[in-house]
């Protein structure tokens, strides 16, 4: 049956249909010569099977009725009856083709469905291909658990990272590496769900890290699993704690620096005082007058220290990036506070490499960045704007804001101001991170608002970099 069915193709359908007519002609012929023995009506039935498997229906049933009245045209029997038999054979035969027809039909269709079938596997097979490949190759750990917290799927940086050098994780629990983990498996609820965690975890060699998650949840046919990517922050918790100590360090230093100056200008003053009492007589005998020449002396010897920041403080600083940094942070920050200040943001978009301590400018920009929004706390207008310009070996960037101003700028730049909201130390440590790497922080007079001008040095002149 099926290979008589396969010969139902579209490419075979002008010579069949050529065959059949050509049968029907060969049986009308031979039923009429053979007329007065048999009838061969019954033989219509092969064409009529032929052409079911290509013409339409109503087609077909044309074909059925030309085939019923060539038997009855060449048959030998009463024709009282001719009628009967007509109907009766139109209906045969056209019975004959239409469940032809219907059968090829549907014969089709299973094999486009299967085709389509087939597509589909070889679609999903290759995506499961391509997924796994991504999967293995990535550098993150990434696994699957299911509900008794049990691994399913580990890839080769997974294995690297909880298990080095031992046997293959899958078939684990989950919670000798990653117990956190195994207590998001018990409590997972019904519905999918995806989220973020850091949390601690464990080697086979009994080492600790630290470890953030990327986890999902989602249902399969044998019930919930659970898609883990692992990350070990360990290295960058050191380089973050690293990087706050030395920060800390260049701040104290900076604090200490202008501690010792105020005690410099202090000591100066009870220099003179001590001088001018000594000269009351008898007083250079008093006991107390002694302890206090003492005390001149230990505080001058401490205000005479010299802090020095390291000669590494700087290194060679992607300017374009950095600010691309601070405008995430200040954007950030103002969206949190729900200040509604707008920001004009007018930086170059590719600026020279600078010289510069990296952390330390950050915090310059976010300590303008706090000021301006704290003067724009009153203000009807509240506009911060960044902009760059380039010099001949300097990058300038001016951060201007609509706020209240400075009603007395000569007194910028000074420690331990009085009517300052902390200590006054702000712009004092900020233009000491400056200075510290051969930088400046200027204020520049403006009719309204206020604007600070960050210069940084460039390692390179700036017309060469605008040329290249």
């Amino acid at each position: 049956m099926k290979r008589l069915l396969s010969i139902f193709v579209p490419a075979n359908r002008p010579m069949l249909l050529i065959v059949a007519a050509l049968l029907i002609a060969a049986i009308a012929v031979t039923d009429w010569l053979t007329k007065p023995y048999i009838s061969l009506g019954f033989l219509y039935l092969f064409p009529i099977i032929i052409v079911g498997g290509f013409l339409s229906r109503w087609q077909t049933i044309g074909v059925a009725l030309v085939c019923a009245i060539l038997q009855e045209a060449f048959s030998n029997l009463p024709e009282n009856e001719a009628i009967f038999r007509l109907v009766l054979s139109s209906i045969g035969f056209s019975g004959t083709g239409l469940f032809v027809s219907e059968l090829l039909k549907n014969r089709r269709i299973v094999l486009e469905h299967v085709e389509e079938l087939e597509i589909e596997v070889k679609l999903r097979r290759d995506a499961e291909d391509q997924l796994l490949v991504l999967v293995e190759s990535s550098p993150a750990a990434i696994v699957t658990i299911d509900t008794n917290g049990k691994i399913l799927l580990a890839n080769h940086a997974a294995q690297q990272l909880l298990a080095p050098g031992a046997p293959s994780l899958t078939g684990q629990a989950i919670t000798s590496y990653l117990p956190s983990l195994q207590t998001v498996v018990e409590r997972q609820p019904s519905r999918a769900f995806r989220t973020t965690l850091q949390c601690k975890g464990h080697r086979s060699t009994g080492e600790v890290f630290l470890a953030c998650l990327w986890f999902s949840t989602y249902n399969t046919m044998s019930g919930p699993r659970l898609a883990a990517v692992i990350v070990d922050l360990s290295e960058d918790l050191r380089n973050r704690e690293d990087l706050s100590l030395d920060h800390l360090l260049k701040s104290s230093r900076i604090l200490v620096g202008a501690m010792a100056h105020e005690v410099r200008n202090l000591c100066g003053a009870a220099v003179v005082l001590h001088k001018n009492l000594s000269r009351v007589p008898n007083l250079e005998q008093n006991e107390d007058f002694q302890a206090l020449s003492s005390l001149i002396q230990s505080l001058e010897r401490i205000s005479a220290l010299s802090v020095k920041a390291p000669s590494d403080a700087a290194v060679t600083v992607e300017l374009t990036s950095l600010l691309d940094e601070v405008r995430i942070l200040i954007e950030g920050a103002y969206r949190e506070s729900e200040s509604e200040i707008e920001i004009e943001w007018r930086a170059h978009e590719n600026l020279p490499l600078v010289h510069a301590d990296r952390y330390g400018l950050i915090q310059v920009f976010l300590n303008l960045a706090k000021n301006s929004q704290r003067a724009m706390e009153s203000t009807q207008t509240r506009k911060l704007r960044v902009s760059t310009a380039l010099e001949d070996k300097h990058v300038t960037v001016r951060v201007e804001d609509t706020g209240i101003g400075i009603a007395h700028p000569e007194k910028l730049f000074r420690p331990f101001q009085p009517g300052a909201e902390t200590a006054g130390l702000g712009l004092y440590v900020s233009r000491s991170i400056m200075r510290s790497f051969g930088g400046e922080l200027i204020h520049e007079p403006r009719t309204h608002g206020c604007c600070f001008a960050v210069v940084v040095p460039a390692l390179t002149r700036i017309e060469e970099t605008v040329n290249a």
